[in-house]
């Protein structure tokens, strides 16, 4: 079967791109299946400003550029600069700075974009302002023994030669053998000490505190400097006076600030560190720090080692807070990535207004003739379980966006195809993630040279890269998937449980002080029962979000359902888990007699941390015996959900990926097929409604679906090809028309001759056209066609195989990398992703012209540069890497294949009527 065609979609006025890849023209749309394409539905970019060289004339002409591809606003981020060009760079929050910021955001503006910003340059937070009594920070400590009976005297100082920093010695403490403390630090006197050990053997610890000495990684013109203190707000308040004052007067428009993912290295500790912990978790941690430093796995160091985590956890959430306040009180929002810090995720990301998570590298796909070179990609680690860190914090908290740092590493530097992208950020959207930022573009003014500036972590998404050509097809499949996924509210009916308190209270391998990091999950996430129960609810079709402990002390009970500021839910499902505070115990058993489902797949074992652990076990214990009723372990976690009226979506028993929202009754599904096999049947969803809409993204054609109610439940009928995805949504007008179903009728044909190809456009030259009678990559044709990169037309003439056929399917095969399809000299659309197919609808009696616009990538001819000896990575700091972060060197590369490989087939299609 196939989908409505394009024409369905051209006549009611929908958004189109045109033949030439042009601007794509917005119309409003009162049709209440498609919601209006505004900015904040399309894609954004990170725009790297290299050494900030920019001006009026090129921030303008790359804006231009970049709406008329159909990017709904940029994150200005500024960074190291190009070689040759520091005449024209502009130090960070100058006056002059400023005014092209300012600049920037007017013009934006008149395109109907806007603009975000990151709060520093380069990352993390960090520059010139940052005293070192305010840079990052780390614990130091130096190790001594004294026998019984002799005495201690020293200078303390930093013996180790490899801490350059300067660093402050807070304490001298001495522990006994038999259990003994002293403070020693009231003995010092100009940080000399003399003390003798007269009652037993004892171990002296002095405890410095440390600066790591963390730069600014790829810092811009004018804003080098240490990397900020983030577990500090007082650090915070000195970071941002500069931004004060530049702010102060400002006339142009900012959306948000942005603070990227916690690459803060080695910081575990801030000044006032003891202080904090002590106020937090109740005692004075001096006496028990050789718990905390011990390498040993016991239950008491391993509790203060949690204790001490959850503090550093605390103090980056009161930072982070606080910077969000700052944010709004400079009319901003705030947007966040939080992994890759020390601290609680969930909470850390529903401190911001725009949670942010992160891909990175590659995943696999079984769609056929989906392409994965391994000698082209970075493995990827874009676990969904970990994705809907961000989204869930996002959902409990009401934050109706959920952004995504996106294909970052996806392939070498100019080898990403369109059709690579589609999949991974379907992965993303059916995780939560509702707001797409790409990794990114580079502003580039006219002066520089082919491929211009380059940010070296791929993907670039410039259009003066072949990539551009037809960029706006990936673009505005993301606009119109985001602008159903950010109609009404995500409809997750389940919340599970993050225990982070296992994780906490254990003796971690990597060191005492621990990030939660994406490239780590191995260590903190893959083993934990958590991750188990979290991928069995995904697998049977259970919508759900995760919660932290801090949540669930806001969570309300109303109806029988849990109530938390993002929304309501049916159930609560507490996994395997041995840690867990008192204070969350008795929560979820006042809310599950208050009426709530909560379902404790086992008890909880201890309370975590040191304080009274021994007092507060007692009161567990005897809290689990009072309770006996509410906290019966679950026998069958899924026949407790359907009791709770949870229920799943058995349609991924297809092999389908799906995510829900519900807009006012409404209910919205976006339907992914990442399998092999094409789904074509009906399937059950869990709606009442008989009227559906299906609604094809990537040409926005949309119809009412065949529907039948069996056992209860709706089915509704679909076709989704390996690669493809749909829309449904319920509680249409009955009256809209049907969606066209199509079933084969026949045998394909092969459209088989002399195929004309000429080359249109691209660089370094044209090659000279060529006749052809079999596809092959046009590399082979001429040394010209090997270094070539851009567009090449091929051209063939056939005749009509069966004059009957009212719908004929076109199949291109395989494609290099993206193709315009015209068929007797009209456009019918442009071919991106896997399956490289379109319904052409009939064909002229006799004879037919095809003609297909195929545009490879720039690999080619960046290949063909550097083997000319053209130099052009020109760039300060790390310059230009490859993929593994060694050198660049295209030289290295084989030619990739390019254009129309096939085979190119006709199959004749038949329309079939809804029942």
């Amino acid at each position: 079967m196939q989908k409505r065609n394009l024409f369905f979609l051209m006549a009611m006025g929908y958004i189109m791109a045109s033949c030439s890849g042009s601007e794509k023209k917005e119309t409003v749309s009162e049709n209440p299946i498609l919601p209006k394409i505004t900015n904040q539905k399309k894609p954004w970019t990170r725009w790297w400003w290299m050494g900030s060289a920019v001006d009026s004339i090129n921030i303008k002409q790359n804006l231009i550029d970049l709406q008329k591809v159909g990017i709904g606003g940029v994150e200005i981020a500024p960074i190291y600069g190009v070689k040759g060009e520091e005449e024209n760079f502009i130090d960070y929050l100058s006056p002059k700075w400023m005014d092209m910021l300012s600049y920037t955001t007017k013009v934006a503006d008149s395109l109907g974009m806007q603009v975000d910003l990151t709060l520093g340059t380069g990352w993390p937070y960090g520059g010139p302002q940052v005293t070192p009594e305010h840079a990052a920070t780390k614990l130091i400590t130096q190790k001594y023994t004294v026998e019984k009976g002799s005495t201690f005297s020293k200078e303390i100082k930093i013996e180790n030669p490899k801490e350059r920093q300067p660093a402050n010695l807070n304490y001298v403490l001495a522990y006994g053998e038999n259990g003994a403390y002293h403070d020693l630090t009231s003995e010092l006197n100009n940080n000399k000490i003399s003390w003798e050990a007269q009652d037993d053997n004892y171990t002296i610890y002095a405890v410095f505190t440390g600066k790591t000495g963390q730069q600014v990684k790829r810092a811009a013109p004018g804003a080098k400097g240490f990397t900020l203190d983030h577990y500090s707000t007082e650090a915070l308040k000195s970071y941002v006076k500069p931004f004060d004052d530049a702010f102060t007067g400002f006339d142009g428009k900012i959306r948000s600030i942005f603070n990227d993912s916690y690459e803060v290295y080695g910081t575990d500790f801030t000044p006032k560190f003891f202080e904090a912990f002590e106020k937090n978790r109740g005692y004075d941690l001096k006496p028990h720090l050789p718990l905390l430093l011990s390498e040993e796995d016991t239950e008491k160091g391993n509790r203060v080692k949690s204790d001490y985590r959850e503090t550093l956890s605390d103090l980056l959430l009161e930072f982070n807070q606080s910077w969000t306040q700052w944010a709004h009180d400079n009319n901003f929002e705030s947007r966040l990535q939080a992994h890759g810090s020390p601290g609680n995720l969930i909470d850390l990301y529903a401190s911001a207004d725009i949670p942010e998570c992160e891909t990175f590298g590659s995943m696999p796909y079984d769609i056929p003739g989906l392409r994965r070179e391994k000698e082209d990609i970075r493995e990827g680690d874009a676990d969904p379980v970990m994705l809907k860190f961000s989204s869930s914090a996002a959902h409990i908290s009401g934050k109706p966006l959920t952004s995504s740092e996106t294909f970052t590493w996806l392939r070498d530097h100019f080898k990403v195809a369109l059709s690579q992208c589609k999949p991974e950020v379907e992965d993303l959207f059916l995780n939560g993630i509702n707001h797409v930022f790409l990794h990114g573009t580079t502003y580039s003014p006219k002066r520089a040279a082919w491929p211009g500036w380059k940010f070296y972590a791929s993907v670039n998404f410039n259009p003066n890269l072949a990539i551009g050509e037809d960029e706006n097809q990936l673009f505005s499949y993301i606009a119109n998937c985001q602008a159903l996924l950010q109609e009404g509210q995500p409809d997750n009916e389940t919340l599970l449980y993050w225990p982070i308190y296992d994780v906490w209270n254990t003796q971690l391998k990597s060191s005492l002080f621990f990030q939660f990091k994406i490239h780590s999950l191995e260590e903190w996430l893959h083993h934990e029962p958590f991750y188990k129960t979290t991928k069995s609810l995904m697998e049977k079709g259970y919508a759900t979000d995760f919660i932290s402990d801090n949540f669930i002390e806001k969570a309300k009970v109303e109806n029988g359902k849990i109530k938390l500021p993002g929304g309501t839910y049916k159930s609560l499902v507490v996994p395997t888990c041995k840690y867990m505070p008192l204070e969350t115990l008795q929560k979820l058993i006042t809310l599950k007699k208050e009426g709530a489902s909560i379902i404790f797949e086992n008890l909880p074992q201890s309370v975590p941390g040191f304080n009274d652990f021994e007092e507060e076990n007692s009161k567990m214990q005897q809290l689990l015996v009072d309770e006996k009723e509410a906290v019966q372990p679950s026998k069958d976690l899924f026949s407790d959900l359907n009791n709770a009226e949870v229920f799943p979506e058995t349609l991924v028993e297809t092999g389908l990926k799906f995510i829900r929202r519900d807009n006012a009754g409404q209910k919205i599904y976006y339907l992914v097929n990442h399998t092999s096999k094409t789904i074509d049947q009906f399937i059950p969803v869990n709606s009442n409604s008989e009227n559906i809409a299906l609604i094809d993204p990537k040409t926005n054609a949309f119809g009412k679906a065949e529907t039948k109610v069996e056992n209860g439940k709706t089915r509704v009928r679909v076709n989704i090809k390996p690669g493809d995805a749909l829309f449904l949504r319920t509680g249409i007008d009955s009256n809209t028309d049907s969606w066209e179903y199509f079933e084969t009728a026949g045998n394909s044909v092969a459209v088989n001759g002399e195929w004309k190809i000429s080359f249109l456009k691209g660089g370094p030259e044209l090659p000279e056209s060529e006749t052809i009678s079999e596809l092959q990559s046009w590399t082979s044709l001429s040394e010209k066609a090997e270094a070539f990169s851009g567009t090449a037309q091929y051209e063939i003439q056939f005749e009509n195989p069966d004059a009957s056929v009212k719908n004929w399917q076109l199949h291109l095969g395989d494609v290099r990398e993206s193709a315009k399809v015209y068929v007797n000299g009209n456009y019918l659309g442009t071919l991106w992703s896997n399956p490289f197919e379109i319904n052409i609808a009939s064909l002229t009696e006799g004879t037919n012209t095809l003609r297909i616009e195929v545009t490879n990538l720039s690999a080619n001819r960046i290949r063909a540069k550097e083997m000319r000896g053209e130099e052009w990575k020109n760039f300060y700091e790390i310059n230009m890497v490859n993929k593994d972060y060694q050198k660049f060197d295209a030289t290295l590369w084989n030619p990739m294949p390019s254009g129309l490989l096939g085979p190119i087939t006709l199959t004749p299609l038949k329309a079939i009527k809804n029942q």
